[in-house]
């Protein structure tokens, strides 16, 4: 694959930035993030099925979802604090699985316009605290996103090709 995820967290910091390029127009990176039947197409691991409970991207909206593989379900949720479309995602999430609630992420997506109608991505995760933030990085959820955005280069190739046809 050409586009690289870069996965950035410097130690002693509770934030990790996520910076990846895609071939396709900045809209259309943006609607993959927030419309149900794109999204569950391309977000986790290759190894995981995904199903989404709800997905509200608006303003004060709120989303759930679940990865399973081999009888284990894994539950995010989080909630929209700003939906600015086509430039940014502002919200919370979490997941399920921890032994006590409250490790909250805050989240940051701008989708950035490129020359050649390609589209640079920039998240930013705030943690409550470096443990956090490293324990989120042990999980494997560099291989995660990765494999997640080389999905989405497909999911978009095939967007990209329906529309150029149409």
């Amino acid at each position: 694959m050409a586009n690289k995820t870069l996965v950035t967290a410097e130690p002693n910091k509770q934030e990790l930035t996520i910076t990846r390029e895609f071939d396709a127009p900045r809209e259309l990176v943006f609607r993959a993030h927030v419309e149900p039947e794109l999204y569950v197409q391309w977000v986790g691991p290759n190894d995981l099925e995904m199903s989404i409970q709800k997905l509200d991207a608006v303003d004060g909206g709120t989303f759930e979802f679940t990865h399973k593989r081999g009888g284990h379900s894994y539950r995010f949720f989080g909630s929209y604090h700003e939906v600015l479309k086509p430039e940014r995602i502002i919200g919370t999430f979490e997941f399920d699985g921890l032994p006590e609630r409250g490790h909250v992420i805050l989240g940051k997506t701008s989708f950035e316009e490129l020359p050649g109608n390609r589209c640079r991505l920039v998240h930013q995760s705030v943690f409550f605290s470096v443990d956090d933030r490293d324990g989120m990085v042990q999980s494997g959820m560099e291989r995660g996103v990765a494999e997640g955005y080389n999905k989405l280069d497909t999911l978009l190739e095939k967007q990209v090709g329906s529309t150029a046809s149409a």
